[in-house]
């Protein structure tokens, strides 16, 4: 009869404490949440808005008010080079070598590619924050930097299918 008593009270205490603790939870998920970005406690501003009032202090800062400008829409123009102007699309065909110039970046979208080198270093994976190694298979989808000329990637020996890589800066293809 004791085994019992002290079994039901353990039950009770435990299952007291969980609903307990459940409702403190429960006040607890929104205590450190005030401002949401975009309400009035916390807008979303422009970087022009925020140039002009820098601007407007360090003038004196008038009374007067301006009303911010639109952000600048982006160019198809061949005269501006903007990141995504830079990018470029590049086919490598089995027996092929993509060689960067220094400090061009590749992201391998499709294939199977291996780091080709002339010396004993190799090119950094910026997305995994490692340095991969001549003849070293490279990750689709990951950053790679290439810091030196003499360097590049090429379909993986017995793969018979292309690569495709998005390349920003210089390259040759041998």
């Amino acid at each position: 009869m004791k085994r019992t008593w002290k079994v039901a009270a353990a039950v009770v205490l435990i299952g007291g404490g969980l609903w307990t603790g459940s409702l403190l939870n429960l006040k607890a998920e929104g205590a450190g949440v005030t401002n949401q970005p975009g309400t009035a406690d916390d807008p979303v501003v422009t970087k022009s808005y925020v140039d002009q009032q820098i601007q407007q202090a360090l003038k004196g800062g008038g009374g007067s008010t301006t009303t911010p400008t639109a952000p600048p829409t982006p160019s198809t123009g061949g005269s501006d080079s903007s990141a995504t102007e830079d990018m470029k699309i590049v086919d490598v065909k089995p027996g092929q070598i993509l060689i960067a110039s220094a400090g061009t970046e590749f992201i391998v979208r499709a294939g199977k590619a291996v780091v080709y080198s002339e010396d004993k270093n190799g090119i950094s994976d910026l997305t995994d924050g490692k340095d991969i190694i001549g003849g070293n298979a490279v990750v689709n989808n990951h950053l790679l930097l290439f810091p030196r000329e003499g360097r590049g990637i090429q379909v993986k020996e017995g793969d018979t299918h292309n690569l495709t890589v998005i390349v920003r800066g210089g390259y040759q293809i041998k």
